[in-house]
């Protein structure tokens, strides 16, 4: 039994008889409508997104199977939080807040990827992702929420496997990440203030001096670069 398999990147509900899924499902025989209705339904909930498609065709009987691979983990968390980025210093700044229901659907996401025996062990992973990202969890930092999560306060939601959130939550958490956005436009701008401040006294020194004295004012080093950017080093 002849087996011929097709590889491709689709947007997630998206799939069309157009390249480039069409012309490479064509020559196989194999109902393309069928197909790409196929697709749509089992990427529905990636919408917006690009996702790894792998259809396996038998040239025989013309029957197909469908799999889907998932976004990175840090994808999928974008998607929920609905921010187009992480942090640019995680460790400061936090760009929105997720429920441990979010964070339990990106985990049965990605599920077949992750490493942990159960779902408290891949809610965990995915928690360690939130904070390399700056996202909070329950309104804490995550690596409070991963403490939380390990001492079993979320035991009994999380064996629930309910991860539906009710339109007061997601309303709240819309309101968090507005205020979580505010908080750091704010920090920022008291670090730029404080950057061109020291910029002015240190007028004419050098630029590795200036760097110097920013960085000791703990002012983050994104801001840093743009108010004295490194100087690029000449090879001989």
């Amino acid at each position: 039994m002849a087996k011929q398999t097709i590889e491709t990147l689709i947007q997630a509900g998206k799939a069309t008889a157009a390249p480039p899924l069409g012309p490479a499902l064509g020559p196989t025989g194999v109902n393309i409508g069928q197909v790409v209705a196929e697709i749509n339904k089992k990427t529905a909930p990636l919408a917006g997104m690009q996702v790894p498609v792998k259809v396996t065709i038998d040239t025989e009987t013309k029957e197909f199977s469908i799999e889907i691979g998932t976004p990175p983990a840090a994808a999928l968390i974008k998607k929920e939080a609905g921010i187009k980025k992480g942090a640019g210093n995680p460790l400061l700044d936090k760009v929105a807040d997720l429920k441990i229901q979010q964070i339990m659907k990106v985990a049965k996401t990605k599920e077949d990827a992750l490493l942990g025996k159960d779902l408290k062990m891949k809610v965990l992973e995915i928690a360690g992702t939130c904070q390399s990202m700056g996202v909070m969890i329950e309104g804490m930092n995550a690596h409070d929420a991963i403490d939380a999560i390990h001492e079993g306060k979320y035991d009994e939601l999380i064996s629930s496997g309910r991860t539906e959130l009710t339109e007061e939550e997601m309303k709240a958490l819309e309101e968090e990440k507005k205020k979580l956005q505010a908080d750091m436009e704010k920090r920022r701008s008291e670090w730029e203030a404080k950057g061109k401040e020291i910029l002015k006294k240190l007028e004419g020194k050098a630029n590795k001096v200036i760097r110097k004295a920013l960085e000791e004012a703990e002012i983050p080093m994104p801001i840093i670069n743009e108010l004295a950017p490194a100087e690029e080093v000449k090879k001989e």
